[in-house]
């Protein structure tokens, strides 16, 4: 309900989005500048790139994600699929105008997204990704390179851990910024197999990262915080009781 209705979700998205084009300018007048920790040396004269995620971030999934909610069902690919394949989501508030901004700077953008290939992926057959890329051009998105989309299973290696895919990009660009609604979008090693405390820790080691070079959006409904919410450590969570 928060994110179909709530006037203040849209007013975070557009002011998380207004924020990261204010700093477009100085990232990419400062060649010592990335946003990517999977990018370490010799990439100062590399062209400029930035990443953002796809859903909850530049697609809104809402819809889908009501549906669920109101025939009370759990994810499931194939309705997910359905969905992907109406090509029917709407642009988040911001996204848009951003994207057009950067690309008038000259900054090519890459899309790391979870939407997902076959675990076997050929040149044609990858319809989550067909789909996707006509559901943004209809939403008036600049045009968008296959090659700059980088999808869940298109390569060997590109499993839900997005780090893999981030160093593929930081081979080619500079990495200017990253914008998602999950902090996996931004830290490898974050989606399982770690406390909530130490998320929380990982988001403070990285402070001076957020606003910058790193810009979140709001997503209550899902995400990796869930899936660490549904592992045995719930009750040990910090303030909370039964």
């Amino acid at each position: 309900l928060w994110v179909r209705t709530a006037a203040e979700n849209r007013a975070g998205a557009i002011q998380t989005y207004a924020a990261a084009e204010r700093m477009l300018d100085a990232a990419l007048a400062d060649v010592s500048w990335t946003a990517a920790l999977e990018q370490t040396a010799g990439y100062e004269n590399l062209p400029p790139a930035v990443i953002l995620d796809v859903d909850e971030t530049v697609l809104d999934n809402s819809p889908f994600n009501a549906r669920l909610v109101r025939e009370n069902r759990s994810f499931d690919p194939a309705l997910w699929a359905d969905w992907v394949g109406r090509e029917a989501a709407e642009p988040i508030p911001g996204a848009r105008e951003f994207i057009e901004a950067a690309v008038q700077k000259g900054i090519t953008v890459f899309y790391i997204t979870n939407r997902a290939c076959p675990q076997t992926p050929s040149a044609k057959n990858c319809p989550q990704e067909t789909a996707t890329l006509q559901n943004l051009e209809k939403r008036g998105f600049p045009p968008i390179d296959p090659d700059r989309m980088l999808l869940k299973n298109e390569r060997p290696g590109w499993g839900s851990e997005k780090g893999p895919r981030r160093k593929t990009v930081a081979e080619t660009h500079r990495i200017l910024m990253l914008i998602g609604d999950d902090l996996g979008d931004f830290i490898p090693g974050v989606r399982k197999g770690i406390t909530p405390e130490r998320r929380q820790a990982l988001v403070d080691t990285h402070r001076d990262r957020w606003g910058k070079q790193w810009f979140v959006l709001s997503n209550p409904v899902y995400g990796s915080w869930r899936n660490i919410l549904a592992e045995p450590a719930l009750d040990n969570l910090r303030g909370y009781r039964p």
